[in-house]
């Protein structure tokens, strides 16, 4: 079975996510506000989180992404996730995602989990772009990504089809050479 590696920053541990963290993670998941722009419908479960944590092993183990649990340093449950889906590797290319629980919400964690991620990408994926798919209502997640380099390319009209609604979504991309 593919490791996750730990990813660490000034506050965070990025880690793999395992069963043991489902109760965390349910914590947010479960959370209206959290899962509102994910195209993911909301926990009602622990067994719904573990179908979360085995997507991310499954993406892992395709080699079509990758997916860290967010950790604070001091505390250590798992407060969000952030990693690659979609990759292609024969283009350089993948897609981030990311979320956080409201508690921590303003805080700039998501945006030191987002920098970590994005360069691990480019140093060890060999990624040319990365990719950010964001619902036209979600202005929080907008800023983060342009903050970091990202710039949003265009409008992808009805793009996914997620809890029983199209959903139209900016294309954000950030080049290698675009990070800052």
């Amino acid at each position: 079975m593919k490791e996750v590696p730990i990813i660490e920053t000034n506050r965070l541990i990025l880690r793999q996510v395992t069963s043991d963290d489902a109760e965390d993670m349910f914590n947010y998941l479960s959370d209206g506000e959290v899962v509102k722009h994910m195209g993911l419908p909301l926990s009602q479960t622990i067994a719904d989180v573990m179908d979360e944590i085995k997507w991310y092993t499954s993406i892992l183990e395709e080699g079509t992404g990758i997916r860290w649990g967010i950790t604070l340093k001091d505390v250590g449950k798992v407060i969000g996730s952030c990693g690659f889906l979609n990759m292609v590797s024969k283009h350089h290319r993948a897609e981030v995602g990311f979320e956080l629980s409201k508690e921590y919400w303003g805080r700039g964690i998501a945006g030191e989990a987002l920098r970590a991620v994005v360069k691990y990408g480019y140093d060890h994926f060999r990624l040319e772009r990365i990719e950010a798919l964001i619902e036209p209502d979600n202005l929080p997640s907008q800023k983060l990504v342009e903050k970091h380099g990202f710039i949003r390319e265009g409008l992808l009209r009805h793009y996914e089809y997620t809890c029983g609604k199209f959903d139209d979504l900016y294309m954000y991309s950030c080049l290698k050479n675009d990070f800052n």
